[in-house]
């Protein structure tokens, strides 16, 4: 089983050019198209979130039902859902706005435990950024990796949520001993500042790095480095690309039984280039079509 941990929300999505231009609301957010993702790959998965009891969050709760995700550690709250206004440029890139002032995601509370046979756990976006529920994520992390639980991280910064740079980067720092896993953007690597190699002393045994339709690259604790090119395709837009990565790695990892940081540095070049190339392929599937709408494992067969 695979958790992944963070919020769900509504992306409103223009249909045209112009400030004005109509906007559709499409099922989103970092972690839950990530958990979505997993259970299309055909990977065990469960979310763990808070969800609201309004019609967004009750067709959040249904999607989960539909692709086969656990439920069981999502909570429910009568505050409205989380939006989230995207703008997609010229090149398909996806910038947004949130709406996010007393939100039922933020009033996420840590679980006593975990989904019986949890072997991973992923985390990110917004909800490690918005109080009172990161702090909440935050312990979460902090008990799976004492507890032995592969954890991955995924930052996914949106800048304009964040009120203290310096302060969240000293934070994200203080996470990195409870990561096994760390992906980010070169965006994201970019505002932090650091680098592979300063992460990676840090506390995690790989570090993955998207370079959009360049590819990817990762990096392992004991110095190897594993680039792969990115797959070519006619871009709608990029909603949804990380997270598609995100979950892509996962559920390659979990098929090899490499759910380690020891696992992850015996990978080698075969390794990782056959996992990278797979999550590649995943993103640019997801990149093909409007909207998060990661594939499913059918897809990418072959």
């Amino acid at each position: 089983m695979i958790v992944v941990a963070g919020e769900a929300l509504i992306d409103l999505v223009p249909q045209g050019t112009g400030a004005l231009a109509a906007l559709r609301p499409a099922l989103g957010g970092g972690p839950y198209n990530t958990a979505v993702a997993l259970g299309r790959l055909g990977s065990p998965a469960a979310f763990c979130s808070r969800l609201s009891s309004d019609a967004f969050g009750q067709a959040l709760l249904d999607r989960l039902r539909e692709t086969g995700v656990d439920v069981s550690a999502v909570q429910r709250g009568s505050e409205p859902t989380t939006l989230a206004v995207a703008t997609v440029g010229a090149d398909g890139s996806a910038a947004y706005s949130f709406y996010v002032e007393g939100t039922a995601d933020r009033l996420f509370t840590a679980p006593s435990a975990l989904p019986d046979g949890t072997r991973a756990i992923s985390f990110g976006t917004c909800s490690l950024v918005l109080e009172p529920g990161a702090s909440a994520y935050e312990e979460l992390m902090r008990a799976a990796a004492t507890r032995g639980v592969f954890t991955a991280l995924d930052p996914n910064i949106r800048a304009g949520l964040i009120p203290d740079a310096d302060a969240y980067r000293a934070r994200f720092m203080s996470w990195l001993p409870s990561v096994t896993l760390l992906k980010l953007s070169e965006e994201d690597a970019r505002w932090l500042g650091g680098t592979p190699q300063e992460w990676l002393a840090a506390g995690p045994a790989a570090v993955v790095i998207t370079r959009g339709g360049e590819g990817l690259t990762a990096f392992t604790a004991d110095g190897g480095t594993y680039s792969v090119p990115g797959e070519r395709v006619e871009v709608v837009d990029t909603i949804g690309a990380g997270d598609t990565v995100n979950a892509a790695l996962l559920h390659g990892l979990a098929v090899r039984d490499a759910l380690s940081g020891a696992a992850l540095a015996a990978l080698g070049p075969d390794g990782w280039s056959e996992l990278l190339g797979f999550a590649a392929r995943a993103a640019a599937v997801t990149c093909s079509r409007a909207g998060a709408e990661p594939p499913y494992a059918r897809e990418l067969e072959g």
